[in-house]
């Protein structure tokens, strides 16, 4: 059952998905269930129906959506993440925040899963060791980089390829190899790997959208020869397709969880093209914008492109590609200087048929990676007008600006131009925002049905489930 055909069920037949208002702040240092919610029916019904678990591991928290072959969403929820300490930490918060989700789906629904996916950031990377799952390095998080290790990619991958940034998955394995004692044992998983890990308990597998940023070639379905020949090939995971059945659900969980024993656990893909599959969109020049704590762009087209000194590269997605990028711009820096209540105030008096004068570029302190808009890349959040609206209507303009600034990119190293954008995340239910998206893109500009990636992460369990029978 090839991705695309799961588009295929039509939108009218789905439920509206309501996900969680606005751009959350994170609201304490404790671990927290935003949402949880389910549908109502009888437990006959309940108990026959196969469903379908999807799992989100974004940047500030990860959520989950149950659903039926049909698309129909049974129960949803999201968790923050626990306090973070220092790197390793992160490895245990995510743990926690997966096992506390599980246990949130409803006791009745748990013994109908037929199968379960996960997605992660996009190059998020750790170092395993196989014999015993001992972290021995990372989590190395989605944005950090690492420009010691650059020059020796440069110097074995083509010119300009996707991991030719210091923030690819293998800058990241080489810095590691180039700093430590070689270990025979030691594997790289991303993080939707290692989650998947926890449920199924084999090293090693991953899937042709995670190790894109590795130097995996999804056009010839395998390693290049130029990365099997390093010393660490070793290390490198297996491949499959997004959605490929891995095996059960280790036996200590079902019985924990109440899972059946045909519970099967599936290869996942990353946060933002699981944003794209909720989306259900299959035509060329379709879009979907991820407007979360940062914001990434995907735009379905029929030919591929590869550039790195952009950050642009392509997904395979059946027979199509998905390229795209992925901006530091986005949620976060709202965080840092508005609340949720003040967001929703100020949006009421912004009117977005007017330009904004104002002229920023919106970014965390970390910086840029995706250089569409200013060479410079540097944070630039003034001058600072009286009106607090006026601030945010510049802010949200000029975070509109770069994402219109990476769909012309896009075309400009020969994608399919862009014909209408959908929008998924948080920023999807900001009225103006949108509105103000759709004046600067020159496109229409809507909400996708689904906008959250726990949906499409769902959608390959679903596709997972069917090459399983």
């Amino acid at each position: 059952m090839p991705i695309s055909s799961l588009s295929t069920i039509p939108l009218s037949h789905l439920p509206s998905k309501r996900g969680l208002a606005g751009l959350r702040r994170a609201s304490g240092p404790t671990l927290f269930t935003s949402r949880i919610r389910m549908s109502i029916g009888s437990h006959d019904e309940t108990s026959s129906r196969p469903l379908y678990l999807g799992i989100d591991f974004g940047t500030s928290g990860a959520r989950f959506a149950l659903i039926d072959k049909q698309g129909a969403i049974h129960s949803e929820g999201k968790r923050t993440y626990p306090p973070v300490g220092n790197a390793m930490n992160w490895a245990s918060s995510w743990k926690e925040a997966l096992f506390h989700l599980l246990g949130d789906v409803p006791s009745i629904y748990r013994a109908s899963i037929s199968s379960i996916s996960i997605d992660g950031t996009s190059a998020t990377t750790l170092i395993i060791d196989r014999n015993s799952g001992e972290l021995l390095a990372g989590p190395f998080l989605y944005n950090e980089s690492f420009p010691d290790a650059l020059p020796t990619v440069e110097s074995i991958a083509p010119v300009n390829h996707t991991v030719c940034s210091g923030s690819s998955t293998l800058c990241k394995l080489v810095s590691w190899w180039k700093s430590n004692s070689v270990h025979d044992s030691a594997v790289l998983m991303h993080q939707s790997d290692w989650l998947l890990w926890l449920l199924h308990g084999e090293y090693g597998v991953s899937d042709y959208n995670n190790t894109l940023k590795l130097g995996y070639d999804p056009e010839i379905d395998s390693y290049p020869s130029w990365l099997m020949a390093q010393p660490y090939s070793h290390m490198l995971p297996s491949v499959r397709a997004p959605g490929a059945p891995i095996g059960p659900v280790k036996e200590d969980l079902r019985s924990q969880f109440g899972f059946s024993k045909n519970c099967v656990v599936c290869t996942g893909t990353t946060d933002s093209i699981a944003a794209f599959l909720a989306a259900r969109t299959t035509e060329p020049g379709k879009a979907v914008t991820s407007l979360g704590s940062t914001m990434a762009i995907k735009l379905l087209s029929r030919v591929r492109v590869e550039d790195a000194r952009f950050g642009v590269y392509s997904h395979r997605l059946d027979n199509m590609w998905l390229v795209g990028g992925a901006s530091n711009t986005g949620g976060a820096v709202l965080r840092q200087l508005f609340t949720d209540d003040q967001l929703l105030a100020l949006s009421r008096d912004i009117d977005p048929s007017v330009p904004s004068p104002l002229d920023y570029y919106p970014l965390p302190k970390k910086g840029e990676r995706f250089p569409v808009s200013d060479p410079s890349m540097v944070p630039r959040l003034q001058p600072r007008p009286d009106s607090d609206a006026e601030y945010l209507h510049g802010i949200l303009e000029s975070i509109a600006r770069i994402e219109a600034n990476g769909y012309n990119l896009l075309k400009d190293l020969g994608a399919t131009a862009v014909q209408e954008v959908f929008t998924a995340g948080g920023g999807a239910r900001n009225e103006k925002w949108t509105a103000i998206r759709e004046r600067v893109l020159g496109v229409p500009v809507r909400k996708a049905e689904q906008t959250e990636a726990a949906y499409g992460a769902a959608l390959l369990a679903l596709k997972g489930s069917f090459s399983s029978v």
